[in-house]
């Protein structure tokens, strides 16, 4: 299966977060609507995210997030590079 990274901008109660999530290419899921709406999906996996806090605070990067979706207030595609 062919794989693409969507940048996204997703907003939970206390951060933005930036970065990609892995998606198909084409076919079923390839939309990220289709992905951030299945019903068996408890995290999501972002690559390179950039967290900023909402309350004014430093931002900070990881490689790696794993963000569980019942915090996700706010998902949009972002601006590709």
């Amino acid at each position: 299966m062919d794989l693409r990274r969507e940048s996204v901008v997703v907003e939970t109660d206390r951060y933005r977060v930036t970065g990609r999530m892995t998606l198909p290419s084409e076919g079923y899921g390839s939309r990220l609507s289709d992905h951030v709406n299945r019903r068996d999906l408890e995290f999501f996996t972002l690559q390179d995210a950039e967290l900023t806090p909402l309350d004014g605070g430093e931002p900070w990067t990881t490689p790696l997030l794993m963000l569980a979706s019942r915090h996700v207030r706010l998902i949009v595609p972002g601006a590709d590079d």
